[in-house]
């Protein structure tokens, strides 16, 4: 297992590096990047935006000159040399190539350098946004396999009936309704809208978190999440319900199981004691997709419409400011934890069923 964990991590890297690449070769063609950014706040809002981003100087560059073959839209007028400095200061003044390598050597040392439009580092800037997407995509995760779980096991050992007929009808219905939709109905219903203003509308956590006693802070901690977590849960719910179900039905119609049946044992040895292992390995294998979706893209909507400030949404306007050094660190960072947490499940598969071996596949 020793030589299988080493290969994983060292295949990491080439995995790493082609994720990034790709990416820094597309950003490269995409319009609008941060020179032009700063460009567009200049000619839309005066001198202010552009003094806030290259330092406070009192010359914005704003003056009447002629940018001729400029390769930036809209820097006609600009000073040539206000153009450069911005170059200079988003790195631009450098190939490409070596942009590129220069970055993968920081981040090596993950040091992800400074946003380019807010004065805070990277790295603080996603770690003040954490709290948000921890709680959305820990409990998400948590709450939805907790249900789906018993649920889709039940459902399995009831195939056909009743219960497993109407169960169907409610998890098809959720996963058919979008998540974003059913926040923008549960904020209508309950959260100031036309109906009830039972739940809060911002934030994690209330202004006043800090004056609470603690269980005042936990009550009013899931107070702001109810909506939210409602929302998400739909769909994952939905989805790990059906999922364990075809699992366990596809491994109790298996012959081990008529011979476990035939020693005499019980319905619940037979279950949990023999068909339970191997139908949780699919569900163990989802896991780290469905903990990373919550965590880190899932909650992207629902943090717009409950302005929730937290990962998803950070990246999302980034990629939106063409703040390249955010955009690139949650690139890294993410797909680093994806990495990871896809060789942690292959552990867990090896510790629930021991005939599984990694070591002697190819990897």
């Amino acid at each position: 297992m020793g030589a299988y964990i080493l290969r994983r991590l060292l295949l990491m890297i080439p995995t790493l590096f082609g994720i990034m690449a790709i990416s820094f070769t597309v950003i490269q063609f995409a319009p609008g990047g941060p020179v032009e950014q700063v460009i567009a706040r200049i000619t839309g809002q005066g001198g202010d935006a552009a003094d806030r981003i290259s330092g406070g100087g009192g010359d914005s560059g704003v003056q009447d000159f002629d940018a001729g073959d400029s390769k930036y839209r809209g820097a006609q007028g600009l000073d040539p040399e206000f153009i450069k400095q911005l170059e200079v200061q988003f790195g631009f003044d450098k190939p490409p190539l070596e942009r590129f390598f220069k970055m993968l050597w920081d981040y090596a040392r993950f040091d992800f350098g400074e946003s380019f439009f807010r004065d805070i580092t990277v790295l603080d800037l996603i770690l003040e946004k954490m709290p948000v997407s921890i709680s959305l995509g820990l409990w998400i995760t948590l709450i939805s396999y907790l249900i789906s779980i018993p649920l889709g096991i039940r459902k399995a050992v009831k195939d056909g009936s009743s219960f497993d007929i109407w169960t169907s009808g409610i998890v098809i219905v959720g996963y058919a309704i979008p998540g974003f939709l059913f926040a923008i109905l549960l904020m209508v219903l309950f959260a100031g809208g036309s109906f009830y203003d039972w739940f809060p509308l911002r934030g994690l956590v209330s202004d006043n978190w800090h004056e609470l006693s603690w269980p005042e802070r936990i009550v009013d901690y899931f107070w702001h999440l109810t909506l939210p977590l409602t929302a998400m849960v739909l769909s994952a719910f939905a989805t790990n319900t059906l999922l364990t179900k075809n699992s366990f039905l596809d491994e109790i119609r298996k012959q081990y199981v008529v011979t476990a049946r035939a020693k005499g044992l019980t319905e619940r040895q037979v279950l949990y004691g023999h068909v339970f292992r191997n139908a949780m390995l699919i569900i163990i294998a989802g896991f780290p997709a469905a903990f990373i979706s919550a965590f880190f893209t899932g909650s992207l909507l629902i943090e717009n419409i409950f302005s929730l400030d937290g990962l998803g949404l950070l990246g999302f306007r980034s990629v939106l400011d063409r703040d390249y050094p955010v955009v690139f660190a949650n690139l890294f960072i993410f797909s680093l934890i994806g990495l990871v947490v896809g060789l942690i499940s292959d552990l867990v598969y090896t510790w629930i069923d021991p005939r599984i071996d990694f070591e002697r596949r190819d990897v």
